[in-house]
């Protein structure tokens, strides 16, 4: 389950090391831990990483096959997720040590910066190939996030990029061996602690508007 370690000024939020999914318990762990985050007072940042080979494969399908009376409930759920750390009022980085698929891609997109491994794993959002549709909230997060036309090879191609090519097309901003990501990020996290608080809150509310009305109107979308 996710676990909460502060570093001085940064909170490392350590999402697990199996393939993360969004199972509802996990959601509700991680939610919890961020309550601890927000409320907490001062200087400080927020690093998401993992361990293992994966960062996150988003949603767990397993549970929403076994639980399709619970989607619309199920779906808020990533929603709010996915709209609070794109809104936290402090500076996020995510540490992209694997894989990071589909809603779990999604989940990197949302924090302010993004480090990748450099030489394995992949960054992509596979929906087209597995016929579940991006829902609204999902396209206008994604598409706030990137480049039209980086967003059109990442949602319409499913195209998987590796750190490197991540990098280039601007879906992260830095990229590391294997062993630095979490250190990495963490440096990047300890230089940006001074920014917390409502201003910066209210700069993303208002530079991401459309998005968190997107995520925040409550349409599943999936089918």
């Amino acid at each position: 389950m996710p676990s909460l370690d502060r570093v001085d000024d940064v909170f490392l939020l350590d999402i697990g090391d199996t393939e993360n999914r969004f199972h509802p318990d996990w959601l509700a762990a991680v939610s919890e831990l961020l309550d601890e985050v927000e409320k907490a007072d001062g200087p400080r940042a927020l690093v998401t990483a993992a361990t293992g080979k994966f960062f996150s494969n988003g949603l767990d399908l397993d549970w929403v096959f076994a639980h399709g009376d619970q989607l619309a409930d199920y779906v808020r759920s990533v929603h709010d997720l996915l709209a609070r750390v794109l809104s936290l009022p402090l500076v996020t980085v995510a540490a992209v040590q694997g894989h990071a698929f589909a809603a779990g891609g999604m989940l990197a997109l949302a924090h302010d910066f993004r480090v990748m491994r450099e030489d394995r794993g992949f960054w992509c959002l596979p929906e087209a190939d597995i016929n579940i549709p991006f829902t609204p909230g999902m396209s206008a997060l994604i598409q706030a996030r990137l480049s039209p036309q980086v967003a059109h090879e990442a949602m319409v191609g499913a195209r998987r990029f590796g750190g490197r090519d991540a990098l280039a097309k601007g879906i992260v901003d830095q990229v590391a061996q294997e062993g630095a990501v979490r250190e990495t990020a963490l440096e990047l996290a300890r230089s940006q602690t001074a920014k917390a608080g409502p201003t910066l809150g209210t700069i993303k509310a208002r530079m991401y508007g459309p998005a968190l009305a997107a995520l925040r109107d409550g349409e599943a979308g999936l089918g």
